[in-house]
């Protein structure tokens, strides 16, 4: 009876602990330089009409989610060979458009790293980057890594919004007119919901966590509430971390102070921080930026390459231990050899990834409207699949707008 009652204990703690994982690497690959960049950008163009934007970006990554792990953890397949089982070779074009999407976005995670220890500690910024894609490579070939992970992902996405919080205190921003423009806005602008969307759910980042419970075992109809629980944690912490971080400018931005938003080389966020808290400000800065880019790093990798099943079958975790490895160095070589993330190819990524979301969750949507027999009979909520027709409908149109906008930048 002991026996049986310690199990029951370990059972409970080891899923809980594979709830959490999967909580934060969707947040912390959610929350990365570029997402830092979006807020802090909008911010200053927006004003309290942006809170709006927010609402908006989670009730639609709720959705998302939702779909994507609940059909994930129904039918215990990685979302490639999900994709492959339901339309022929459409799992290779999600894989590949991933793997790359990653690989440009992992460029720019190690960019923002070099950044945030220039801030932080005054380092040069190719050595910091530098040190910090070896420091996941470190990490990633270690025999404990899994557990390292998880525990490097919750600690830092913690650390991000403490720091953040300190500053919204520091920045008085006016949380009244902010909290009422959220809910009743007193001015809309779309492209900013369709850029933060992107920011936030499109790419490697919908597959994060729904990937993380599969390969933690915890699957099956027989867990699917708390796989729903944690799909909605993780965009509350996504949500959460925004949320701040838009208060925390505001208050820089109503107190009168001027910020620079037309230079390529201006930096909203810094300057914010900044302004906020004088040295200490940017040094806050900086450790958010690199935590913000470090667990975006090892989010990218770790995720692309569990979408390299459908051209290995079969394959080991040491192999793809070795696979995301070699994913990162290649992402170093390329910022080490161009010196920052290249302009061209990051909006050429954009473009990907705003053609990723919408391909996978029509897949996915369409599964649980017809395919039962891959999720053992399942009765998917009919709520979750009307919402996820118009979320599809809305990301369709997102993504034709972020082709347009490649086309016309590449001329």
């Amino acid at each position: 009876m002991e026996n049986h009652s310690s199990s029951t204990v370990a059972f409970v703690k080891n899923r809980r602990a594979s709830l959490i994982s999967a909580i934060f690497l969707m947040a912390t690959s959610a929350i990365g330089p570029g997402f830092i960049t979006q807020t802090a950008t909008f911010t200053v163009t927006l004003g309290t009409a942006f809170g709006f934007g927010i609402l908006a970006s989670i009730i639609i990554d709720f959705v998302v989610q939702q779909n994507i792990w609940r059909v994930v953890a129904l039918t215990k397949m990685n979302s490639s060979d999900i994709a492959n089982s339901t339309i022929p070779f459409s799992g290779y074009i999600l894989a590949i458009l991933i793997i790359f999407g990653g690989l440009v976005f992992n460029i720019g995670n190690i960019a923002g790293a070099g950044l945030g220890l220039n801030a932080l500690v005054g380092l040069d910024p190719k050595w910091g980057g530098a040190i910090s894609a070896l420091m996941a490579v470190y990490i990633f070939s270690s025999r404990k890594a899994s557990n390292f992970i998880d525990r490097l992902m919750i600690g830092l996405g913690l650390l991000m919004i403490i720091l953040t919080m300190f500053v919204v205190f520091a920045s008085h921003p006016p949380v009244g007119e902010a909290f009422k423009e959220t809910v009743i806005p007193s001015n809309i602008d779309f492209a900013s919901i369709t850029t933060i969307v992107g920011g936030t759910v499109g790419g490697y980042i919908s597959y994060a966590g729904a990937h993380r419970l599969l390969d933690k075992g915890m699957v099956g109809v027989e867990h699917i509430d708390y796989v729903s629980g944690a799909a909605t944690k993780g965009i509350m912490v996504v949500g959460l971390m925004r949320y701040i971080l838009f208060l925390a400018i505001l208050g820089v931005v109503a107190s009168g102070v001027t910020i620079d938003i037309s230079s390529y080389a201006a930096n909203p966020a810094s300057q914010a921080f900044q302004a906020a808290l004088g040295e200490l400000g940017l040094r806050i800065f900086g450790l958010i930026l690199w935590a913000a880019a470090i667990t975006s790093i090892i989010g990218a990798a770790y995720t692309s390459m569990t979408f390299i099943t459908p051209f290995k079958r079969n394959i080991s975790e040491k192999q793809r231990q070795f696979a995301t490895i070699v994913f990162i160095a290649a992402s170093l070589a390329i910022y080490l050899i161009m010196g920052t993330a290249p302009v061209s190819l990051l909006v050429f990524a954009g473009g990907f990834n705003g053609l990723v979301l919408p391909l996978g969750l029509t897949i996915f949507v369409y599964i649980g409207w017809k395919r039962a027999d891959l999720m053992s009979g399942y009765h998917y909520p009919r709520w979750l699949l009307w919402s996820g027709l118009l979320v599809c409908a809305i990301t369709w149109y997102m993504g034709a707008m972020s082709v347009f906008t490649i086309f016309n930048y590449l001329k």
